[in-house]
């Protein structure tokens, strides 16, 4: 008799213990060795992954949020433990995860299962102090995608620590998808190629005018003003800010470069060449995109490009909200749309695309650089942040790789010019950039 058949047979008369719960929940399809506090397990016992879960507070974080909020508190908090992974980098064990088929029980087993927990592991239980609000707790901070509390949200995801990042990020400082020349090239050389590439796309010449918004640590703010261009960058962290100056400083490209610890929409400026924007749109809000948009069509000078990267679902039609996971520990109140509504959306303000391309699989290839990082450097890091943040980041970046690579979340460039009163846009009738 199967597991899930005694299972079922016993569920009247005696309590399930807790790899029987996951048998029922998987119909025993469990990839991985699973062992619980309880003493139980199920899985292969010769698989080279296990979780373990090692509490009774873990099993109520799985049991009062289903899903990756309640896997990801447990996790975070210690109470589930991946073995066989690293914590920095749980890839092989998520990956494997990703193949199991988990269902709503019956009504008849889930009965037996409430049962078994008892109503003391039902009850919510504080999370981990990692988790940012709920959306409907955000209130306090203003409206959704208000300047308050859009600061609030860059806040909880940027400034975790400037040294944390130096750790996961290496000396570029640039978190958003590099452009891998080949899938060997150094993490390094993908992100000065991803610069080269924006500065080229962009037609960027010596003398002229840059606007990076959500400009991070400065990295294109760098790139461009080693190359002649005066750049003003601007970001709502203000650790990336007084990062991004000292670097600038350091340099000596303050008389052509400047970071702002700066709202975009303060930047009073007009009549700019050409406006970066990489890795800002997730933060936006889909519904914000006209005036976003409209915005930027505004700080332009005729025939002035645009160059748009950001994250992006494979389709359109899809809920632009995050998951729970992400939206409480990654990226309060982001949203994510598929790259035909941002092409809609930039060409609805009178700005005409010229060229759109996906680079999924770069980020895939980015956040494996990432997570190898974080591996390396984890001692550091787990002293910097404490064991929760970096357990966080390693859960985040390598489910994010994952979700890159199975095309669960896409990452496209749209570029797009703002045509002279004629219909004119003033640039090469074919692509004049390497890719």
């Amino acid at each position: 008799m199967s597991i899930i058949d005694k299972s079922r047979k016993d569920s009247k008369d005696s309590k399930l213990a807790l790899a029987e719960i996951l048998d029922l929940l998987s119909d025993g399809q469990v990839p991985m060795r699973f062992t619980a506090y309880d003493g139980s397990a199920t899985g292969p016992e010769d698989s080279q992954y296990g979780l373990h879960l090692n509490s009774e507070r873990g099993t109520t974080y799985l049991a009062t949020a289903p899903g990756d909020l309640g896997m990801a508190r447990a996790y975070i908090s210690g109470d589930l433990e991946a073995r066989g992974v690293h914590p920095g980098d749980p890839y092989e064990m998520l990956k494997l995860m990703a193949t199991m088929n988990l269902h709503r029980p019956s009504a008849r087993a889930l009965a037996a299962i409430t049962r078994s927990l008892g109503w003391e592991l039902l009850r919510p239980i504080a999370p981990p102090p990692q988790e940012h609000l709920p959306r409907w707790r955000r209130v306090a901070e203003g409206l959704r995608h208000s300047k308050t509390r859009d600061a609030e949200a860059i806040h909880h995801h940027y400034d975790v620590s400037n040294t944390f990042y130096e750790y996961v990020l290496g000396p570029s400082m640039t978190y958003t998808c590099a452009c891998y020349p080949d899938a060997d090239a150094s993490l390094e050389t993908a992100q000065d190629n991803k610069y080269r590439l924006v500065f080229d796309k962009l037609g960027l010449q010596e003398g002229d005018r840059l606007l990076d918004i959500g400009c991070g640590w400065g990295g294109m703010v760098r790139y461009a003003a080693r190359r002649g261009v005066k750049v003003i960058g601007a970001t709502l962290s203000r650790e990336q800010a007084e990062w991004a100056q000292k670097a600038i400083a350091e340099e000596g490209l303050g008389e052509l470069a400047e970071v702002r610890y700066s709202d975009y929409r303060d930047i009073p400026e007009t009549g700019f060449d050409a406006i970066s924007s990489i890795g800002l749109t997730e933060h936006i809000g889909v519904q914000n995109y006209p005036s976003y948009f409209s915005f930027l069509e505004s700080k332009l000078r005729s025939g002035g490009r645009l160059l748009n990267h950001c994250i992006t679902r494979p389709g359109n039609n899809t809920r632009a909200g995050a998951g729970g996971f992400i939206d409480r520990y990654v990226f309060p109140d982001g949203e994510l749309t598929g790259s035909g509504r941002i092409i809609t959306e930039i060409q609805n303000v009178g700005l005409e695309v010229r060229h759109e391309e996906n680079l999924r699989e770069h980020y895939a290839l980015t956040l494996r650089d990432w997570c190898a990082n974080l591996v390396e450097n984890w001692d550091a890091a787990v002293d910097e942040v404490g064991i929760g943040t970096a357990r966080v980041w390693g859960l985040y970046m390598a489910g994010s790789r994952l979700g890159f690579e199975t095309n669960v979340v896409q990452l496209h460039q749209v570029l797009a010019v703002k045509l002279d009163d004629r219909g004119g846009a003033a640039v090469p009738l074919r692509p004049w950039w390497k890719g």
